[in-house]
């Protein structure tokens, strides 16, 4: 089942209709069926069933649901189809793709209601239509997309009658328009999570839909607790037979796992996509026949991708799409009504305006992303990056293409959030820095990339004067490694990593112990006086800044080398707030360790005087750079290239589908 370099080069002869949709002889196809939890997780029920105003989640209860696609409306009930799963798109649908309209077609059993409504931008709602219904009955509703330019989308509910209805199933469909059914590969890449890559083997295994439009699953496995060897994996192996391929290679990071997916799914010749996936996700199955239904019907090649909900808080939506800030050169939400962390059970799909206007996006994490093979042969694979902003400049190389992305709601899985992380420290503050300042001299609009220079030195001095020295450390090494140029970033993809890693040990700030008692007794300073912000404004944050860059050089009071002076908690853990002190414990994000940070006047004016110089010639080297990394990201992004660094033989691109 393992494998380095070898592929299956044979495709499917023609493209026929799924078996998972039986109205191609209607000149139709399914675009979205009404589901309900396939592993019967309560946490998950208010993301399928909206109940009316005035309704609790408890009068729904788990015997309700009869199946995957089926469920129980008990006598005097509504139950609303309004939700994040199975209230249908429509804006996005009429932007992106060639349909025109859609049908939704309802089968109940017993007496009730049928009734159609629909949103526009602004979140308002319209009833469009309703049916009585007895017995064994298909309620049928064609539905236009005529007025859902800037937003909107259709739902339905269910009203029983005094004996109550049952729901057998719901789909929207759209015109087949001659599009072909097209197939997707499923890459994964994993270090040593294994337990979550089987777990999803499993999900993928039992659902025959799912397998209809897949081809290939690849797992890439850059760790050493392997995936075939957990427990469980050789009876899916068997069970999966050829839709299951593990391929071992060294640890060359998210970007170089990724980018062997890419490459294998562009050489193989069988699939019109391939959907990264992230190694430690749940998965809800359906997502992924959503996402290839829709990009098979739009108007061209487009990068479709789901959206990811906590996977430890699963009502809670991360992020509804995503854009880079042009001048600050960052991660940012399209709107300014949207933020991160939306829970739907507090609030739902039908009562959260802004989440009815369309939202146009720049990208979507590779937690879940389906990429055209087709635009992988044209504009190349992954940056070789190893992790961070591989996926965001994936998606803003495609879009100067002409390839847009779409961040489709009703697909998504579940993930652990960042909410909680802190990955801009540590070793991971190497791939930020570098990373964020080559995305952005290959893309930004700006002639000298606006504020992201400026911006990068900044944050440099609020890592000095939080004493985060191993953090700046890496931050250093990543500048130097930019100014080296485009070339070696596949060299160095396998090293870097090791050698920030042996640095560790080297900084006080990035040695973790479990328990505070293991620590000298906190000594404290003189006590200061009360705040009443926990952040400063505009202009005291000036002040504050001026204050602790001139306290970086002064000796440190007495004691702070032997005792630490406070012990602060993550939460607190703020620029303004550890400047204060010469030394500190901090907890760190997770909560599973403490770190002591004491301030080291001579680092930091050594530190200070590199970051300063660094970006002093990143930026009068701006566009020297920028015409470098331009010109080398065909080079460095090629299907030669990555063979090069995976240490395999060269093979044929496949053919177009």
């Amino acid at each position: 089942m393992s494998e380095a370099g070898t592929t299956m080069t044979t495709r499917r002869p023609t493209r026929g209709r799924r078996p998972v949709d039986d109205l191609a002889g209607e000149g139709r196809r399914t675009a979205m069926r009404v589901i309900f939890p396939y592993d019967g997780d309560l946490d998950t029920l208010n993301l399928y069933i909206d109940l009316p105003k005035g309704a609790s989640q408890e009068e729904v209860h788990p015997d309700d649901v009869l199946g995957r696609h089926s469920v129980r409306v008990r006598p005097g009930r509504r139950l609303s189809m309004g939700s994040y799963f199975n209230a249908f798109p429509a804006s996005y649908w009429r932007r992106w793709t060639v349909a025109t309209e859609t049908r939704l077609t309802v089968r109940t059993r017993g007496e009730g209601a049928v009734i159609v409504y629909r949103s526009n931008a602004r979140g308002n709602q319209q009833r469009v239509d309703s049916v009585r219904v007895d017995g064994e009955a298909t309620s049928t509703f064609d539905l236009s997309f005529t007025t859902f330019g800037d937003g909107g989308w259709y739902w339905f509910d269910l009203v029983s009658g005094t004996d109550g209805m049952v729901l057998e199933g719901a789909d929207w469909s759209v015109a087949e328009n001659d599009r072909p059914y097209g197939t997707v590969t499923l890459g994964v890449t994993t270090f040593n999570r294994s337990d979550y890559c089987v777990r999803n083997i499993g999900v993928v295994a039992e659902d025959d839909d799912l397998r209809a439009v897949l081809d290939e699953l690849i797992i890439v496995d850059q760790g050493n607790k392997l995936v075939e060897d957990e427990p469980g994996f050789p009876g899916l192996a068997e069970r999966m037979g050829e839709q299951l391929r593990v391929i071992r290679q060294d640890n060359l990071g998210g970007s170089g796992g990724f980018a062997r997916n890419q490459y294998e799914a562009a050489v193989g010749g069988k699939s019109d996509y391939v959907v990264m996936l992230d190694d430690d996700i749940q998965l809800e199955p359906e997502s992924i026949i959503r996402i290839t239904t829709f990009a098979d019907l739009c108007r061209k090649p487009t990068l479709v991708g789901g959206h990811m909900f906590d996977l430890l808080n699963k009502s809670v939506l991360h992020t509804f799409g995503e854009i880079v800030d042009p001048y600050r050169w960052q991660p940012t939400l399209p709107g300014p009504d949207q933020y991160l962390g939306h829970d739907f059970a507090r609030t739902p799909l039908r009562k959260t305006p802004w989440m009815h206007q369309r939202v146009d996006v720049d990208y979507n994490g590779w937690w879940m992303c389906l990429i055209p093979t087709q635009v992988i042969r044209e504009i190349g694979l992954s940056l070789p990056v190893f992790i961070k902003w591989d996926d965001a400049e994936y998606g803003l190389r495609a879009k100067a293409a002409g390839y847009h992305t779409v961040s489709l709601p009703g697909a998504a899985c579940w993930h652990v959030s960042w909410i909680d992380k802190d990955d801009l420290v540590g070793w991971q503050a190497y791939f930020h820095t570098r990373n964020r300042l080559i995305s952005g001299l290959l893309h930004s609009p700006y002639p000298y990339g606006g504020e992201l220079v400026r911006r990068a030195e900044m944050d440099d001095v609020k890592h000095l004067v939080s004493m985060q020295y191993y953090t700046v450390e890496g931050r250093l090494q990543a500048q130097r490694d930019l100014l080296a140029g485009p070339d070696a970033l596949h060299d160095i993809l396998p090293k870097r990593l090791p050698e920030l890693r042996a640095r560790m040990t080297a900084h006080d700030d990035s040695v973790l112990r479990p328990e505070v008692d293991e620590f000298p007794q906190v000594r404290s300073p003189k006590p200061r006086r009360p705040r009443k912000w926990k952040t400063p404004p505009v202009g005291r944050l000036v002040l504050e800044g001026g204050k602790a860059l001139a306290r970086q050089v002064l000796p440190l009071r007495e004691g702070a080398e032997e005792h630490p002076q406070t012990l602060i908690a993550h939460k607190d853990n703020k620029w303004w707030n550890v400047a204060q002190y010469d030394s500190a414990l901090v907890t760190n994000a997770e909560g599973t360790g403490i770190a002591w940070y004491r301030r080291k006047p001579e680092l930091v004016r050594s530190m200070l005087r590199e970051s300063a110089t660094n970006h002093a010639r990143i930026l009068a080297e701006f566009p020297r750079l920028r015409k470098e990394y331009q010109e080398a990201l065909p080079r460095i992004t090629s299907f030669e290239a990555w063979e090069r660094t995976f240490g395999i033989e060269p093979r044929d691109r496949g053919t177009e589908q």
